[in-house]
Parts: C-alpha cells; structure tokens; sequence
C-alpha cells in the first residue's frame, strides 16, 4: 500500500485550500470562454464524469509504456497523419508535460498542439504520470532530497529514447515544454541533462532547483524561495541512452560561460500576471537565471498585442545576438494554457496561441544544433 508522508500530506491540504480559493463560480447558464480557469487538482465534476472527446485532429495516437528509474511511466505520441518518411528522413519531437489534475490527453485537447504537430509535421509526446507517485496526477519537481525528482526526469528522459527507437526521431531536435507542475519538470530535464534537448518552454511553473520537498513547493509556487538550477547530468544513464542519442548528444557545439559543460538549451517561460495558483514572480527569476547561467543580457521589455487577445510584456536574454530566454507575461491570465480549447479546464481561449509561440520559439533552434 502506497503510504504518502505527512508532508506530502500538508502539501496536497495547500493545494487543496488553494484549489477551493480559485476555482471560478459556474453560471447557470452555458459559460462565455474562460478568462480564468480553475487551478490544478480539482476538475469540474462535468468534466470529470464527461467522456473523453474524439480526437479532433486525424492522426496516429499511439500508447506504450517506458520504465524508468522512478517506474514505469505510461504516454501516448501522436503521429501526424501521412508522417511516410523517406529513407532516413527523421523529424522533430515535442514533449509536452501535463500539469496536476491533468492527463496527457487533457492538455492535447486544450492546447491544440496536435493540430499544429499535423500542420508543421513533427511528433508530440504526452508522457502520464501516475496515480500511485502523486495522488493529484503531478510530476514530483519538488521532491529532490529523496531523489524521486531526478527519478522522474530520468525516466521521462527513458520514454524519450523508446520512442526514438520505434519511430523517425531526430533527437538533435528534442524539446520539451510543460504546464504548471509539467513546466517545472521540463525545466528539471532541461537543466539536468541540457546536451539531450534543443529547446524548453515553461508555461505557469516554478524553477525545479527551487523546491527540495512538498513542504517547501508551497512557498516556491508563491515565489517566496530563491530559484535555483539542478546540476546537469552529463554521464551515460545506463540501459537508457541509445547510441543515436549519443551520438546526438556528442554532437552538441555550445558550450556554457563556465566551460564546464553543455550549455542550457534556450528557454521560453510564458506566465499569466493573474496567476493565483503559482506566483509570476517564480517566470521572471526562471528567465533572469537560465540567462545568468548563459551569460545573456535583457533587451527592453515591450508590449505586445493580437485583436482582442490578453497583452504581453516580452523581454527577451541575448547572448552573442541570439535570444536564448523569451520571458512573457500574459495580462489577466491565470493558471491556464494560454490561447487554448474554449470550455476546458486549465484553458483560456483569449490569451495569445501559446502553442504556436512555443513552436515557433522550438523551431528557431533547429539549425543551431546543426552548426
């Protein structure tokens, strides 16, 4: 029998009394689009007793199982339809994290990614966590003093390479991005093992370095620790890497300031200014960070606005003229995927198409990891 400690205990009560304090009063009638959604842990009960929507993008949706250090972790891919590739044609993999209270299908369905996947041709890997390691559904970014954070990284980083082995993958161009606790952890791979992704995008989550235990996630999500940066990993994990991932991974050109290593893969942290759940305060010390740690310098920070969707302020890190951190903070956004499916939990259809800004920020990185 699985047996949570006391302090798990009192984090999942937080997250709880937090849920309670977010979550939106439901009108009678049918809902306008949401401007604010609901926090992680606690779905609407219509969606929770609702059947999972037909997937409304053509294309493979494939299962499978990767074990791991931390376990065995279930995912599903999609492959986009007509993806024939010719002899020795790979293409690129987007990892993409569900936060708490979510599956990989749920932030498929609300982030649109699919869609996108199919018209830009790249494959998309929806990793789930399990029940059994969180009993909210989320990915353990906080736990590094017992280790089961780096487990879960290392086993995520496992399902990564079954895929490359079963499917055309370029695995000089792996990135990987996340909502809330899945931001977290995407910033965790990102930071221990930066020689094995050419990009990552955290969208409402908190540097994984910044947490050691559930008693202390709490005061990270509300911005009231240091953020801090794991220590890359640059060993073989035995039984995990495959020789194309080696070989992808010796390929590597950057270096960090230091010289002691691979440099961080560039990041994108996307955060709504209305977030009550986890802090904005935790995007801008990601950015400042991950740029310190790349030597990088902030431009001036501008406003941006599409039509009627929330305004962003953009600062963007560059290092040697190339933007390595993009930091948007989104107004009136709260814990939600930005731009996202109307009528889903954790979803705010007028913010701006965080799917197509991480995809466009993944994709100015492919060449650079060809040089």
């Amino acid at each position: 029998m699985f047996s949570l400690s006391a302090l798990t205990r009192a984090y999942q009560r937080n997250l709880k009394a937090l849920v309670r304090a977010t979550r939106p009063v439901r009108p009678a009638k049918a809902v306008a689009p949401l401007r604010k959604a609901s926090a992680p842990g606690a779905l609407p009960a219509a969606v929770r007793g609702a059947r999972k929507p037909r997937n409304p993008v053509r294309g493979d949706w494939l299962a499978g199982v990767a074990p791991g250090p931390a376990g065995a972790r279930r995912y599903h891919l999609f492959v986009p339809p007509g993806l024939g590739p010719r002899p020795g044609e790979t293409f690129p993999l987007l990892v993409m994290l569900h936060g708490c209270g979510q599956t990989g299908w749920d932030l498929a369905v609300s982030s649109r990614m699919n869609r996108l996947a199919a018209r830009e041709r790249f494959l998309v890997l929806y990793p789930e966590q399990e029940r059994v390691a969180n009993a909210h559904g989320c990915w353990n970014w906080f736990e590094r003093r017992n280790g089961k954070a780096d487990a879960e990284a290392a086993t995520l980083l496992a399902a990564v390479d079954k895929v490359a082995r079963r499917q055309p993958v370029d695995l000089a161009r792996v990135a990987v991005a996340g909502l809330s606790a899945g931001a977290s952890m995407a910033v965790l791979m990102a930071g221990t093992y930066p020689h094995r992704f050419c990009a990552v995008a955290m969208h409402s989550g908190v540097a994984p370095g910044t947490a050691e235990s559930a008693a202390t996630a709490l005061a990270a999500m509300h911005g009231r620790r240091d953020a801090q940066l794991p220590e890359p990993r640059l060993h073989r994990l035995p039984g995990l890497l495959s020789k194309a991932a080696a070989a992808a991974s010796a390929a590597v050109p950057s270096a960090s300031p230091s010289g002691t290593g691979p440099a961080l893969p560039p990041l994108l942290v996307l955060h709504g200014d209305a977030d009550n759940v986890v802090s904005v305060r935790n995007a801008s010390a990601t950015a400042a960070l991950w740029a310190e740690a790349l030597g990088a310098r902030a431009g001036a920070v501008r406003t941006l606005q599409r039509g009627q969707r929330h305004a962003m302020q953009v600062t963007e890190f560059k290092a040697r003229g190339r933007t390595v951190v993009a930091l948007r903070e989104v107004a009136g956004l709260a814990h939600a995927w930005s731009g996202g499916a109307a009528h889903q939990p954790y979803s705010d259809p007028a913010g701006p198409d965080a799917s197509a800004l991480v995809w466009s920020f993944v994709a100015r990185q492919f060449d650079r990891r060809r040089i």
